[in-house]
């Protein structure tokens, strides 16, 4: 018999490692948005020295919760304080296991007492659904998962819009669109303003280092709300660039956010082996793919914690009972590993690049531009001599810093300016996922440098996950 679930896929194949390294799933692909609109080299430089539109629509789930519990329900669910979260404001919502492991995060919105909209990665809004299905909680969902990765001419429709207008110019492209300045707006709080004839919910954030608001509203005003916004940028003299899927899949290197963890989920017994058995075989979890040069038998060493992703201040020691606070206690003052950014050695990296135009020799695996991630969740070694001290988990390159970066943890022995050893490629030529070729493994030199490493992020995301310690 096919197994029906999760829980009995993965013990068909007797090894969870092996099952999500081999896995044929493909590369991570960012759907319906165009990979470029004019260049991705000139996208990325816009968002530090002009403006962007970031259309935000088509990668994300959006999840709705709503009900008289709502709030006590999501501040169970999620380690998060929800003291303070009023109306029209929003936060970095993030569960974790019984275990205190991370499952993933979302950006969550309170549009009324009674009403949260979550946005983000498949597998947080998963494990809220699950919560909400098997508790006593009174409280409904609606979920609208992101767009098919490879809709093959299917019509695409989604619940909403979401762009984002960022950079040093975009407050002159937002008067415009407004009819006039708009409102001060401090972070993470969301207000009313003009897109041309609509009104529309706009909150205060930022992605790549300038702050700037993102915009959503009903899905079929899409057209007439990109078309105002292209136009205020002509009106306002900006070069306003939109950004496709190659860009935008980039700027998070320089503002520091580890975007793609791998879910915590696939150990545990109790409500973790229910989880597993409620999640289907065409799950994330189930279909998601390991790569990378670090190989372990254990699932869990591939797991991480708030604290090693920067989220510990986020933790609400003070409410009530959540879901994974005493696993969390335990670890509060021990040892961790700590979130860094990796810069990677220019003539390494050359010499990775070269080998693929050398005709009858080796090749070491690919690495495109600009964003060589070949798989979900991505983990290559980074060794100080002989130790086994990192693991980098999300790589690209940034041309307004000119160099590959990467964002990952190391431990906490491991110091700013280090300069480390990256293993690029994984071993024995390869795993048997589609993405990766018949390869060998690089060494590639990596200093560590700060997270966020952008000056502008540091700066502007003062008082954030960004830069906060945990």
């Amino acid at each position: 018999m096919a197994p029906r679930n999760l829980e009995e896929l993965l013990q068909a194949s007797g090894d969870t490692v092996s099952h999500l390294r081999n896995s044929k799933i493909g590369m991570y692909v960012y759907p319906v948005v165009a990979p470029e609109f004019t260049n991705w080299r000139d996208e990325q430089r816009a968002w530090r020295h002009s403006a962007v539109l970031f259309d935000q629509t088509h990668h994300m789930d959006e999840l709705i919760v709503e009900g008289p519990q709502a709030a006590e329900f999501l501040s169970h669910v999620g380690i998060n304080s929800f003291a303070n979260f009023d109306q029209n404001r929003a936060k970095h919502f993030v569960p974790v296991t019984p275990a205190g492991h991370v499952i993933g995060d979302m950006i969550i919105f309170r549009e009324r007492e009674d009403k949260f909209v979550l946005v983000g990665r498949a597998p947080t809004a998963n494990w809220v659904q699950f919560q909400q299905a098997f508790g006593k909680w009174n409280v409904r969902t609606h979920r609208d998962p992101r767009s098919d990765s490879r809709p093959d001419g299917k019509a695409i429709y989604r619940t909403h819009y979401r762009f984002q207008i960022q950079g040093p110019d975009a407050d002159k492209v937002l008067e415009k669109m407004n009819g006039g300045p708009v409102q001060e707006i401090k972070f993470f709080h969301v207000d009313w303003i003009n897109v041309g004839s609509k009104k529309v919910r706009a909150l205060r954030h930022g992605m790549a280092g300038a702050p700037g608001l993102e915009i959503w509203g009903p899905y079929e005003d899409k057209a007439y709300i990109q078309s105002v916004i292209l136009q205020a940028g002509i009106d306002a003299g900006v070069d306003l660039r939109r950004v496709g899927s190659r860009a935008y899949s980039t700027n998070t290197l320089e503002s520091g956010w580890i975007p793609s963890p791998l879910p915590g989920i696939y150990t545990g017994d109790g409500m973790m082996s229910e989880y597993r058995q409620w999640l289907g075989t065409d799950s994330y979890e189930a279909g998601g793919s390991i790569g990378g040069s670090f190989v372990s038998k254990n699932i869990e060493d591939y797991y991480t914690t708030p604290f090693e992703l920067g989220y510990g201040f986020y933790i609400g020691w003070k409410k009530d009972g959540f879901i994974g606070k005493d696993a969390l206690v335990a670890m509060k003052d021990k040892p961790t590993r700590k979130k860094v950014t990796f810069e990677w050695n220019d003539e390494d990296l050359m010499k990775v690049i070269h080998s693929s135009f050398k005709p009858g020799g080796e090749n070491y695996k690919w690495i495109d531009l600009p964003q060589p991630n070949y798989a979900s969740s991505s983990f290559d070694k980074v060794m100080m001599g002989d130790k086994h001290v990192g693991l980098s988990m999300f790589n690209g390159y940034s041309f307004n810093e000119r160099c590959m970066l990467s964002l990952g943890v190391v431990d906490a022995s491991v110091n700013e300016g280090d300069v480390l050893t990256l293993i690029w490629g994984e071993p024995d030529g390869g795993t048997e996922k589609t993405s990766t070729e018949r390869h060998k493994q690089a060494e590639i030199r990596v200093r560590v440098s700060p997270t966020p490493y952008a000056s502008e992020a540091r700066e502007n995301y003062a008082d954030s996950w960004r830069t906060r310690k945990s």
